[in-house]
């Protein structure tokens, strides 16, 4: 499997590894999963390891039974290698057919506490993306610590917003309030509760409220209080240093039959809450439309839909097995990065993680986007803007483009990178450990 082939690790920094956290488990949908978080907690596992921890595991999900998913997968082949230090662990389900539920919940969690029961020194326990991952955790440090005679487990529990808000939401509706309460008292049971943007902390001191008015609880003010904003982590060096290998860029793009400046681009998951169909609508009726092809990079629900919408037209190619060592090189080489995303029922961006790493990688491309939940967190305004789902406003920031100078270009993407550099992954782990320090008392 393409996670037991580690590269040699990079050098450490000059840094001392943290004295009292030696080690740091990450329980997270990992790759294969198209999702920003499992690329955040590779760069949280990689920042670690160059930090000088003694040991890192990441915790996830077996590959047959992420085949079996509707999840959007990379091809494995297109995944790079953990460096060395770095373990991920699939644990298969325990039991059998007569347990119905939470089979995968049990192989989790008891993989934790063999963990931490191996693992000497102190441990950074964190958990990417609450639902269901925070019960995992939360259910393995109770026992463990109810064993331990020395617990030195901290535990952070990271929340997207659409994990608890989907549960608080369909838990009202339904009137199982019982279950919304479950999630809020789940994310408070962790010593750190962090969120990935302000939005998405609003989101759910929202939903707190909701469940207050329901049961004349006090979570509201709770989550106000004590849930912090830490954005994703990114390895903003392997962005900013692609600038620096020219031959690699018009490699990269040679192999794709691009070239430099020559093409719009998108890359996300190719569902409807991305607005790639707007992206198409908006293209085809813009002066950029024939001139700069529109390359839509990803995998998701309507990729075969845009796979057909895009068949006629030799201009927009569809790419769903772009790898990570080439995403950077496209977003670099782009005359614009699109990413239209709009608000829908099953999901807001509460972030914008590619938004930041297109930032990161320079070029004079400039992104397009919306103020869609966090994103402006993650642009934060240096980018064109337009409204959520206004087709007319999405081809008037494509013409835009178009009309910029090589200056004006350059300067935006010059302050975009600027702006982008303080989500660099060894700033956000330093971070999320002296925060944890502080209030665990590990």
């Amino acid at each position: 499997m393409y996670d037991s082939t580690e590269r040699p690790t990079h050098t450490a920094t000059e840094d001392k590894p943290e004295k009292q956290i030696t080690n740091l488990i990450l329980v997270v949908r990992a790759d294969p999963i198209i999702c920003g978080h499992s690329t955040e907690a590779r760069n949280l596992a990689e920042a670690a390891i160059a930090k000088g921890f003694h040991s890192v595991h990441i915790v996830s999900y077996p590959l047959d039974i992420l085949a079996e998913s509707e999840l959007p997968l990379k091809a494995l082949d297109t995944i790079s290698p953990y460096s060395k230090g770095i373990h991920v662990h699939r644990p298969e389900p325990i039991g059998d057919y007569k347990v119905l539920d939470g089979r995968l919940g049990y192989a989790v969690s008891g993989q934790l506490v063999d963990l931490l029961h191996d693992l000497p020194g102190k441990t950074l326990l964190m958990d990417l993306y609450l639902v269901p991952h925070g019960q995992m955790v939360i259910n393995a440090v109770h026992s463990f610590r109810e064993l331990s005679s020395e617990p030195d487990v901290a535990t952070i529990g990271e929340a997207v917003g659409s994990d608890i808000t989907n549960v608080v939401t369909n838990a009202l509706a339904s009137g199982q309030v019982g279950a919304a309460q479950m999630v809020l008292s789940n994310y408070l049971d962790h010593d750190l509760p962090v969120a990935v943007s302000q939005f998405t902390k609003d989101m759910i001191v929202e939903a707190g409220v909701k469940v207050d008015a329901e049961l004349g609880t006090d979570f509201a003010s709770r989550l106000r209080e004590r849930v912090e904003i830490s954005f994703p982590a990114i390895d903003t060096e392997v962005y900013t240093a692609i600038e620096n290998h020219p031959e690699r860029v018009q490699s990269v793009l040679a192999d794709r039959q691009l070239e430099q400046d020559d093409y719009v681009m998108f890359l996300s998951r190719i569902a409807p809450a991305k607005g790639v169909d707007d992206l198409i609508e908006a293209y085809r009726s813009s002066e950029l439309y024939g001139i700069k092809q529109l390359v839509i990079c990803g995998n998701g629900p309507m990729k075969e839909e845009v796979q057909k919408m895009a068949e006629a037209e030799p201009c927009i190619r569809v790419l769903d097995d772009v790898s990570d060592e080439e995403k950077g090189v496209l977003m670099h080489g782009s005359f614009a990065y699109c990413l239209p995303s709009k608000p829908r029922p099953e999901f807001i961006e509460t972030f914008g993680i590619a938004v930041a790493e297109k930032m990161l990688a320079g070029g004079l491309g400039p992104v397009i986007t919306t103020r869609t939940g966090g994103i402006p967190e993650a642009s934060g305004g240096y980018c064109l803007e337009h409204e959520a789902g206004n087709v007319g406003e999405l081809r008037e920031c494509l013409n835009r483009a178009y009309f910029m100078t090589e200056e004006e270009r350059r300067e935006l993407s010059d302050h975009a990178r600027e702006f982008a550099l303080q989500f660099d992954r060894t700033a956000i782990l330093e971070n999320l450990i002296q925060r944890c320090l502080a209030l665990s008392g590990i």
